[in-house]
């Protein structure tokens, strides 16, 4: 009669822990899709703005260029249209990274720092820990009690 009991909460334990597992790979999934949804929110709103900042300084540089080539046809000094250069890198800068394959090329490379320098990429003293995490906080903690004290005097 035991041995029937015991196959059966063992059988019972081993379906409850396979559904457990199930539910973690369901909840992790459902995670990674939101993190992901949410990232390219994020990549979309930073597209969004870089092509809104294009449109202001390109209204900008238009402006500029306008009455620097005034500028030069009243006075014919050369040297005027030099202000017009560093404008312009940052005009075309603005117009490949809003409409042109500048996040591309930025994408690319960041693959190639995964790939090929991952050693760029790791924390000073390593991923933070329990330990860490939990002196950080203590040390807080005191620094304020020790505010709170020093007010009390005051």
């Amino acid at each position: 009669m035991g041995s029937f009991f015991g196959k059966s909460v063992d059988e019972n334990f081993k379906r409850n822990q396979e559904f457990m597992l199930q539910l973690q790979r369901l909840q992790l999934e459902r995670q990674i899709h939101m993190r992901n949804q949410l990232r390219e929110r994020k990549q979309a709103l930073q597209i969004a703005k870089s092509r809104e900042l294009f449109y202001w300084i390109g209204t900008f540089y238009v402006l500029a260029a306008g009455s620097t080539l005034f500028a030069f046809q009243r006075t014919k000094k050369p040297a005027i249209l030099s202000t017009l250069l560093p404008l312009t890198f940052v005009f075309l800068y603005q117009g490949d990274l809003a409409y042109g394959s500048k996040l591309q090329r930025i994408h690319s490379e960041a693959e190639n720092i995964l790939q090929f320098e991952e050693h760029l990429l790791h924390l000073p003293f390593g991923p933070p820990n329990f330990e860490s995490i939990e002196e950080g906080r203590q040390e807080q903690q005191d620094e304020e009690s020790l505010t709170k004290a020093h007010d009390i005097f005051l």
